[in-house]
């Protein structure tokens, strides 16, 4: 099989060094070409290169936006996504059952084996996890200002969380789904294709890569106090006793508002004038799974 490589050297905060990471690379990958990450971006460059050199897998070694950047130049292609965890949430990694320690990810990968899965689309743009309007999109705002001080995980996302449900003020929505129209007032809704935002976070346990729907998730916008007891509860794929949650599965739907909608794809902040497209691409990229999930 021929192979590329993408490593993001700087992707996770872990001390080691290029030739460290190369190292453990081709061990497991002796044949395979490889190439560092230099700038935002490059992953994307590279994996399309790499669709035009008819490769036939592109193994990404980085966090969730190194992921990112790589899988959005395989969509629609038969190039496979390999992915190798090297950051703090690393959701859709967690999402296919990747090993978290390095070493081990490469090790599985030599076992795994290509299936299609579904990607989303907002407003023309991909997402392979995660889309949210609300409160969602403030906290992976807050988020990725708080993470350039290099604290980031489970427990910096929790805490920005509980600050968030005391300041955010929910924005009516219009949803358009299944036919249906419904004016909501979230404290967020999110559009799910995994299960988990990365660290455990789980918001749409019963979510599946490859159903061709997405979870479409209310948060309503309750009780302080009653959302803030309910927050370590999505750390459970089982256990929901506060009813703080709807559910809805849908291939599709729209959001519309007055003024700007705020929203994420996989953490990353967008804002949309007044309409948001929410669909689904089904089965429309490869991506390396270590066992059937």
């Amino acid at each position: 099989m021929k192979t590329l490589i993408i490593i993001n050297p700087v992707s996770g905060g872990e001390h080691r060094d290029k030739a460290t990471l190369e190292r453990v690379a081709r061990i497991n990958f002796p044949h395979a070409d490889g190439v560092f990450t230099k700038y935002a971006g490059h992953a994307t460059q590279l994996a399309a290169q790499a669709v035009q050199e008819g490769y036939d897998a592109v193994i990404a070694a980085g966090g969730d936006g190194t992921i990112n950047e790589t899988a959005k130049a395989l969509v629609g292609t038969k190039t496979a996504l390999g992915i190798v965890p090297k950051g703090s949430g690393n959701g859709l990694a967690r999402e296919i059952g990747m090993p978290m320690m390095y070493e081990e990810a490469w090790v599985a990968l030599q076992k795994a084996t290509p299936t299609a899965c579904d990607v989303g689309v907002a407003n023309g743009e991909y997402f392979f996890n995660m889309a949210g309007v609300g409160i969602e999109a403030q906290i992976a705002q807050d988020f990725a200002e708080y993470g350039k001080s290099g604290k980031r995980g489970k427990w910096p996302y929790f805490k920005l969380a509980a600050k968030d449900i005391f300041s955010y003020r929910a924005q009516t929505l219009q949803v358009s789904y299944n036919g249906k129209e419904e004016i909501v007032t979230p404290l967020t809704l999110v559009f799910a294709n995994g299960t988990q935002y990365g660290s455990n976070f789980n918001i749409a346990p019963r979510a599946d890569l490859t159903d061709g729907l997405l979870d479409m998730v209310q948060v309503h916008n309750t009780g302080k106090w009653k959302l803030l007891l309910a927050l370590p509860t999505f750390f459970s794929k089982t256990f929901r006793p506060f009813d703080v949650t709807d559910t809805r599965k849908t291939p599709q739907a729209v959001i519309r508002a007055e003024g700007d909608i705020v929203y994420h794809l996989d953490g990353e902040p967008k804002v949309a004038r007044r309409e948001l497209t929410i669909s689904m691409r089904p089965k429309s990229l490869n991506i390396l799974i270590p066992h059937r999930f």
